[in-house]
């Protein structure tokens, strides 16, 4: 066997040039003193007992002015301290370890540094607690892109009111003029001309076609006169991957319009940045809740976002979560029907975090997802009108309409809405979506909305003759 050139070694099998080993075998505390992130010790009342040189140079100060003198909370700004005090601390002391805790320290020259907090307590042999490993990351970059979505948003929002205030003094000054010489019936009619714009301007044209599958929507209005808050879409997203969504927010009239229009917003950009269910509904309660809740002015909504991931033998995999919205139901070619719960979901928006729980099915051929809003198992049926559609009746009317494909199910449904008649109290939206039971060609366009229904003896009205939008919650809120 050959010897290795002069001034090399060999570890596992291979030549290594000295020069590169040298470069690797920094000193542990080297590595520890420069590393790209702040490190510290702590006692466990929080004295600091040992620092490395990067968080020291982030805040200018010195070892000696830190290590026994200072507690990690005395490096907070005062909202970090609060914070520290009342949640960080008794929850590391909990749990043992806290992760990614977005926080401000304050600089010797009083300057405030975001920064992600990461921290772990290290037991003795006989399990007691020793000390506080804390891991610091500066997060400037990451608050610059947040502050700058923030005010893109603020801005997007601001042309949305100007708009809405253009739109509604138009409104108001049309409505004045011809109310001279037309009759209150006639103004009611323009009115309801009116909302129709509204709404449509909140729901998309259109549902593009998705390959393999076949989706159907229904809208029904129960008063024409009311401007309702429903909406729903379906997105391309990377991958040959398919986001849809359908909910419903609380309140009636303009300033749910506002509120829908900001919701199909944010729904639109988070499909986009993170499809995966739970983080978009995360992103939507942030967004509701700062521009409305945290400001004294709750306004929320209910809502079930989900992902289409079409495979390559038939089958479509479909990952879901829900805020307060009512369960999906799977209808299966086998005859069966069976609710898809994610138990625990609160309203979007109403707090300022909230758990979303995700539940995942799979379509074969011939099954079908259907979305709808709590106007339709809400709505009061029999003689008096007095019970309740319900879920036991949708998931009757389901198992009679298993092998129904999406466009034939939501006509049957739109059918049945009908013949409710004044028992629907609220509007009403279906969305639907299946993988056909076989390959054979159709002369209709895979995506389809079924024309929408008015309720018996109220005239018709473009309002009522929108197509398809979605839903609400598990969780009743007021309307």
């Amino acid at each position: 066997m050959s010897e290795p050139p002069e001034g090399n070694h060999r570890r596992g099998g291979q030549d290594v040039d000295p020069v590169f080993t040298a470069l690797l075998e920094d000193s542990v505390e080297d590595l520890y003193e420069s590393a790209p992130c702040g490190y510290l010790s702590t006692l466990m009342d929080g004295t600091v007992a040992k620092v490395n040189g990067t968080l020291l140079d982030w805040l200018g100060m010195r070892r000696a002015d830190l290590v026994g003198r200072r507690r990690f909370a005395d490096l907070l700004t005062v909202g970090g301290r609060m914070y520290h005090e009342t949640h960080f601390a008794p929850l590391l002391r909990m749990q043992g370890e806290l992760r990614g805790i977005a926080l401000e320290m304050k600089t010797a020259e009083g300057r405030r540094i975001p920064v992600l907090v990461s921290s772990a307590v290290k037991y003795g042999s006989e399990g007691e607690p020793l000390l506080i490993r804390t891991t610091v990351v500066d997060a400037s970059d990451r608050r610059a892109y947040e502050e700058e979505l923030l005010r893109r948003r603020q801005d997007a929002d601001r042309a949305r009111e100007e708009a809405e205030r253009t739109r509604a003094e138009a409104e108001e000054a049309r409505r004045q003029a011809e109310e001279a010489r037309r009759q209150a019936e006639a103004d009611r009619e323009r009115l309801a001309d009116a909302l129709a714009v509204l709404q449509k301007s909140l729901l998309p044209d259109t549902l593009p076609a998705v390959p393999g599958l076949e989706t159907a929507v229904h809208y029904h209005t129960a008063s024409p006169d009311q401007l309702g808050g429903d909406f729903y879409d379906l997105v391309a997203i990377d991958g040959g991957r398919w986001a849809f969504f359908l909910g419903d927010v609380c309140g009636k009239g303009p300033q749910a319009a506002a509120l829908t229009s900001l919701t199909r917003y944010t729904l639109r950009a988070a499909a986009q940045h993170d499809p995966e269910p739970r983080a978009a509904l995360t992103a939507l309660n942030t967004a509701l809740h700062e521009r409305y809740t945290a400001g004294g002015d709750p306004r929320y909504c209910t809502c079930v976002f989900g992902i289409l991931e079409p495979g390559g033998d038939g089958r479509t995999t479909v990952r879901l979560a829900s805020g307060g919205h009512p369960p999906a139901l799977v209808m299966r070619a086998d005859g069966r029907a069976e609710f898809l719960h994610t138990p625990g979901g609160l309203l979007v928006g109403a707090l300022p975090t909230a758990p979303f729980t995700s539940a995942t099915t799979t379509l074969a051929p011939g099954d079908t997802l259907l979305l709808y809003t709590d106007g339709l198992t809400e709505a009061r049926t029999g003689p008096t009108r007095h019970t309740l559609f319900g879920e036991d009746g949708l998931l009757a009317f389901a198992a009679e309409h298993t092998s129904a494909a999406p466009r034939t199910l939501i006509a049957a449904l739109a059918e049945l809405l009908r013949g409710l008649g004044d028992g629907l109290d609220d509007d009403t939206a279906l969305f639907a979506i299946g993988a056909p039971a076989s390959e054979a060609p159709s002369s209709e366009a895979p995506s389809s909305e079924v024309p929408a229904s008015q309720a018996p003896g109220s005239p018709a009205s473009p309002f009522e003759a929108r197509p398809g939008d979605p839903a609400h919650p598990a969780t009743r809120h007021p309307r």
